[in-house]
């Protein structure tokens, strides 16, 4: 055989693994990554059979069908999606709030151990009490406003985020800041290269803790206050009894929660964790 016949044979050899190993694989993956789905498929299955075979009185729990379908309805009519996008809009105000105030009065709090001593028991008080509890005196200073909806959401949040700032900057073992000022660095230097990267994982805990908690203050604050939200369709719905629509909305808050936070949060928080080493690769 000639040199330029074995150079064609060895080109037409496959280079990649079988065809049939990479589609299995394939399969496999995505079978993987749609595990997740597992429990919402078996509660759905339960509900489903629950009503099929119970047939309960429409008031008290109807069929996964006729949920969807009132879900559909009001998609069609923009209900929905304008609902959302003001919960949204409330939330994304909040987080801007929140963190924009929290994380940088937390890291000066935590930068001052006499001050952070003195401070932590005043934020362990106001973290222990829920935002729904200021609800009824929020109404008596803003009545039933917007406001009274952003205070409730702004306070929520910001504990959390601050607490959990403050905590991150004292967690920071001193021999860091300690190697950093025998290099030279400054009291400004520490803070920028130390404590504020130190302090991130706490940080993200905390911010996702607060989104957490400003979103159940956000749906709360819009069932007693109202104008609009997924809060006040649940609300309103429950005031003309469509058991279906009520259902929807509490499906749609659980799975917009949901992928909030393992699209967004939790990546962002996992990365944080890795890059500042309290995950050791």
């Amino acid at each position: 055989m000639s040199a330029s016949e074995t150079a064609g044979s060895l080109a037409e050899r496959p280079t990649g693994p079988p065809k049939e190993v990479t589609t299995w694989k394939t399969r496999i993956r995505w079978i993987y990554k749609l595990k997740g789905l597992t429990p919402f498929v078996a509660a759905l299955l339960i509900w489903w059979l629950t009503w099929e075979i119970w047939q309960p009185h429409e008031r008290i729990l109807v069929s996964p069908a006729e949920v969807w379908s009132a879900l559909v309805a009001l998609v069609r009519e923009g209900i929905l999606s304008a609902y959302i996008e003001q919960s949204l809009k409330r939330l994304a105000f909040g987080v801007m709030v929140g963190v924009g105030v929290g994380v940088p009065l937390g890291w000066l709090i935590g930068l001052n151990r006499s001050l952070a001593d003195a401070s932590e028991p005043v934020l362990r008080f106001f973290n222990s009490v829920s935002g729904i509890a200021w609800l009824p005196l929020l109404i008596l200073w803003f009545g039933f406003t917007e406001r009274t909806i952003t205070a409730i959401i702004v306070y929520t949040m910001l504990f959390p985020v601050l607490f959990n700032a403050m905590i991150g900057v004292r967690t920071v073992p001193d021999r860091l800041s300690q190697a950093t000022r025998t290099l030279g660095a400054g009291r400004l230097r520490v803070v920028r290269d130390v404590y504020m990267p130190g302090s991130f994982p706490s940080v993200m805990t905390g911010v996702r803790l607060g989104i957490g908690f400003g979103w159940r203050a956000l749906i709360a604050g819009e069932f007693v206050v109202g104008g609009g939200g997924l809060g006040f369709l649940i609300f309103n719905a429950r005031t003309q009894g469509l058991i279906s629509e009520i259902i929807g909305g509490m499906l749609v808050l659980g799975l917009l929660w949901l992928a909030l936070d393992r699209l967004i949060l939790q990546p962002i928080e996992q990365y944080t964790t890795v890059r500042w080493g309290l995950v050791r690769l």
